[in-house]
């Protein structure tokens, strides 16, 4: 008897509808995963536009919310441009203090214009590396204008509409023989007004009355509404010449300006020795040392301060 090789009709229909059904859940599978890539693309796109805005918006909120330090401070030391060393030795000195917290105290070399070439190049690569000069359009002097043009040329100097109105709240003139303590100065500085403001140490040395006489030239400070009155006066520009400082005093006075005035006497003095009227022997709430013409009474002077005990040990160097 023969056997039946003939294929089962029912068998064929079962193996073609399980062979249907399969490429149908293949392809299912595939779009339904298709859909749920793109999907996952675009809400990782969107995570990370929406994190990018974010943060975009985080940084521009805080720029915004962000304000400049409370009490603004511009020292400028005027100086000649050939004291290099001295610069480069001040630059020690004010560099290596810290002013506290929520307080800013820019200090600057001022200079008249530069007459020499060894000038252009020394001062420039100064400049690039620091950034820390003022070059005034004038010829360098002592009590012939130099520090009109300082005062007057502030408010175009640092005219910035984006910037802090105003961008200090207090402006001083320095001798560059004189130690300024700027930490001291700061907190001398928090409780009085921000207009109208004269503040120095008074002369001639036995007075203590700051309505009468002037500041000394060691160094004296100004709040910016002044800055800008000398801008715009003619009485200072009018009367430039004579010394400085007592000049400075005429166009106070003249001008009925500084309401507000300060004495520091004696936190600022003239160096211990040899002792006259204007001379205080060293003391901690010392704002500002004048007159250290030599190396000698620097150093004399940063000692008593103990300027250099923040120095961390290390085995790089041994300093006893």
């Amino acid at each position: 008897m023969k056997s039946d090789h003939r294929p089962n009709p029912l068998a064929r229909l079962s193996f073609t509808l399980s062979s249907f059904f399969f490429v149908v859940f293949i392809y299912v599978w595939f779009t339904i995963n298709e859909v749920q890539f793109v999907a996952l693309k675009k809400f990782g796109q969107s995570a990370v536009s929406n994190f990018q805005y974010q943060t975009s918006e985080k940084s521009l909120v805080e720029n915004a919310t962000s304000s400049p330090p409370d009490l603004r401070v511009l020292l400028g030391i005027l100086t000649l441009p050939d004291q290099y060393q001295r610069r480069d030795f001040l630059r020690l000195i004010y560099g290596t203090q810290s002013t506290t917290l929520g307080a800013q105290v820019d200090v600057k070399f001022v200079l008249c214009n530069l007459t020499k070439e060894e000038q252009r190049v020394i001062v420039a690569l100064e400049i690039m590396k620091y950034n820390d000069i003022i070059i005034l359009n004038c010829k360098e002097n002592m009590d012939k204008g130099k520090t009109y043009t300082y005062f007057s040329s502030l408010p175009e100097i640092f005219d910035d509409p984006l910037g802090p109105n105003p961008p200090y709240h207090y402006v001083m003139k320095g001798d560059d023989d004189t130690y300024f303590r700027l930490n001291n100065l700061v907190e001398s500085l928090r409780p009085l007004p921000r207009e109208d403001l004269y503040y120095g140490y008074v002369s001639p040395c036995p007075s203590m009355d700051p309505f009468k006489g002037y500041m000394s030239g060691m160094g004296y400070l100004i709040s910016w509404d002044i800055v800008e009155w000398i801008r715009t006066s003619e009485i200072p520009r009018n009367h430039t010449e004579g010394p400085e400082d007592k000049v400075f005093g005429d166009w106070i006075r003249e001008g009925d300006r500084a309401k507000n005035r300060y004495n520091a006497k004696w936190s600022m003095y003239d160096y211990p020795t040899p002792a006259t009227q204007c001379t205080h022997e060293f003391w901690p709430d010392t704002i500002a040392v004048h007159k250290l013409k030599s190396k000698e009474k620097w150093i004399k002077t940063l000692q008593y301060f103990n300027v250099t005990n923040d120095l961390p040990p290390s085995k790089l160097y041994h300093i006893p």
